[in-house]
């Protein structure tokens, strides 16, 4: 097989928040990739509004440098399990990856799942171990932990023979030995040249490119991106996309575009090796095979996880429907969905058998809370149902799927943490006592028991828990769980405004969602009830003026700061009879029935 020796292609993944786009961004700065990225401050590949927020990737991208004579095209892969279509296709590009690990941390749940995904497509590791300038950091722990994971994860000799680089991306430094700091990242681009192969390339066969990831652009239109396995292929040349079904439909390259640094640069021909962008194919989709026009052969579709959870999306159907974003229809909705589906191969939409309402289906609730959180902010206006967990059948068995939910907790709430899992069915694996002395505990958990758990464990923990899960299994359903996220809701049963008066009443109920001056309508949520049961509160209620005075009755107010009811916290606390409101301004929990009446009587029924 030939060797294509001037190009490497790598991937980078990591657990989230392990420095792996801070690494990208050294890279880039010290071989000069572009100019100006000095001031283009931190995390430039995080392009994403979302993404600079969070401090997370969520779409993979690509970019590349220049050492010594060879481009090394790099692809940031996300690091959380939820966003796993994202990292199934791009791993297909690479033919090695960087494993970044954190040298306090060592490996975490998130590194299992990505580097799983790279040792069963056959890629070897470069582990680069990060943040080796932290007061707490241990090296050698963080390494032989990883040798540990990779031992687990069944990997070759070959791949168990990784190469181990030191890092501090923060600093732009790497070296191979920590007793002597690194100056820059010079030795690990060699490690990179030296140890992650050149690109098998067949350059004398006829075109195969494997599409893995899609982008629009306003002149070109859709372009499908991937690795060249085979040939060559050049602007202006009649092509065969062959698609998944098996179908053939011919199309003509208008563009070819290469990554150089973090732009695009469009080129007359690309050969096998390359990562490329091609234009002309309106039709193209993820999974399909750009081949020669006379003799198409199709490369191995993508093969991506099913989705674990589900819920609907339907249209805005409260009292406030409207008022604060401009797409509000079925119609709109649904267009905005199957174009989702173009990119998001994770995804699955069906209808729900209601016209105003779909049943979206994702790798988890964060995967669809990301979809949710982006179409607010491209003022859209819906209702979203609480997630819930999809069953498989299996040779007559009913199989549910399980996750591996591991938490980090100070050793004064280990107990409330174990009883609280024992409650969602949460089996106890390990319980270790890390070095910062905290109590470090993996349970194995059916999905429908992690769906809640961090909201309650960060009451009981008063926040201090860090909680991490991803899916392992599928195994045979177990009994229906205690309802361990059963809650009672304050429910505002008239319009109007709430009043600091009627809300110092309503917070001897129970924790308040809303502070003074807010605007609510009949069967909103404005709270938690301390007790089980919902409970209609008048929130709008004003004090009455009168000519008694009393020392008692003119006293300030003092309201609690009222909870910050996130978009993920709003799915995880809602129940099956509740709905979350979502609005570019607003985020509101309701009654899936808003009349009280109504409500009764459906309770009855």
């Amino acid at each position: 097989m030939e060797r294509r020796k001037d190009i490497r292609n790598i991937a980078i993944i990591a657990h989230v928040d392990h420095g792996k786009t801070t690494l990208v961004d050294a890279m880039l700065k010290q071989t000069q990739a572009a100019r100006n990225l000095d001031q283009m401050g931190e995390r430039i590949l995080d392009s994403m509004d979302l993404e600079r927020e969070r401090g997370i990737t969520i779409k993979a991208k690509n970019a590349s440098i220049t050492y010594q004579g060879v481009k090394i095209n790099i692809v940031d892969t996300p690091g959380h399990a939820d966003f796993g279509g994202e990292v199934e296709r791009t791993l297909r590009m690479a033919d090695g990856v960087l494993l970044l690990v954190d040298a306090k941390e060592g490996p975490m749940p998130q590194t299992k799942f990505v580097l799983r995904k790279a040792l069963e497509l056959g890629l070897n590791a470069i582990v680069v171990i990060n943040k080796i300038d932290r007061p707490d950091a241990d090296p050698d722990a963080a390494v032989n932990k990883t040798f540990d994971l990779f031992s687990h994860l069944n990997a070759t000799h070959e791949q168990l023979d990784f190469p181990i680089v030191f890092t501090s991306a923060t600093a732009g430094t790497a070296t191979l030995d920590t007793a002597q700091p690194g100056v820059d990242l010079t030795p690990l681009f060699k490690v990179i040249l030296e140890k992650i192969p050149a690109p098998e390339v067949k350059t004398n066969d006829s075109l195969q490119l494997l599409v893995l990831a899609l982008a629009n652009d306003s002149y070109k239109g859709k372009m499908g991106i991937g690795k060249i396995s085979a040939g060559k292929i050049s602007k202006g040349q009649t092509v065969a996309e062959v698609k998944v079904d098996g179908r053939i439909v011919k199309g003509k390259v208008t563009d070819i575009m290469i990554y150089q640094g973090l732009k695009q640069s469009a080129v007359e021909s690309a050969e096998a090796g390359e990562i490329v962008s091609v234009a002309g194919l309106p039709e193209i989709a993820i999974g399909e095979t750009i081949a020669d026009a006379e003799h198409p052969v199709a490369l191995p579709a993508v093969e991506v996880d099913q989705p674990t959870v589900q819920m609907t999306f339907g249209v805005n159907t409260s009292p406030f429907a409207g008022q604060e974003g401009t797409l509000v229809t079925s119609r709109q909705i649904r267009e905005r969905l199957m174009k989702e589906l173009e990119t998001n191969v994770a995804l699955h939409v069906e209808p729900s058998g209601n016209d105003n309402t779909f049943l979206v289906s994702g790798r988890g609730e964060l995967h669809l809370a990301i979809l949710i959180e982006q179409m607010r902010r491209e003022s859209f206006e819906l209702q979203v149902s609480q997630p819930q967990v999809i069953l498989h059948e299996q040779d007559g068995q009913k199989l549910e799927p399980y996750e591996v939910v591991t938490i980090d907790v100070p050793a004064e709430h280990q107990g409330v943490v174990i009883e609280a899992c024992g409650q969602r069915k949460g089996t106890l694996l390990t319980m270790d006592t890390t070095a910062q002395g905290e109590q470090h505990l993996e349970f194995d958990m059916p999905t429908r028991g992690v769906i809640g758990l961090k909201s309650a464990l960060m009451t009981k923990t008063r926040g201090t828990a860090i909680i991490h899960h991803l899916f392992n299994k599928y195994e045979p359903y177990q009994a229906e769980l205690l309802n361990a996220n059963a809650h009672g809701s304050l429910i505002a049963f008239e319009a109007g405004t709430s009043t600091g008066y009627a809300l110092d009443n309503a917070q001897q109920r129970g924790a308040l969602f809303i502070k003074p001056g807010t605007k609510v309508y009949p069967g909103m949520v404005v709270g938690q009830c301390s007790r089980n049961e919902d409970i209609e509160i008048n929130v709008n209620k004003e004090k009455k003026l009168s000519n008694m005075r009393s020392k008692a009755s003119d006293e300030a107010i003092i309201l609690a700061p009222p909870r910050d009811m996130t978009l993920e916290l709003a799915l995880e606390y809602i129940g099956p009879d509740e709905l979350v409101e979502v609005t570019p301004k607003s985020i509101r929990i309701r009654k899936r029935i808003l009349d009280a009446l109504e409500r009764k009587r459906a309770n009855k029924a």
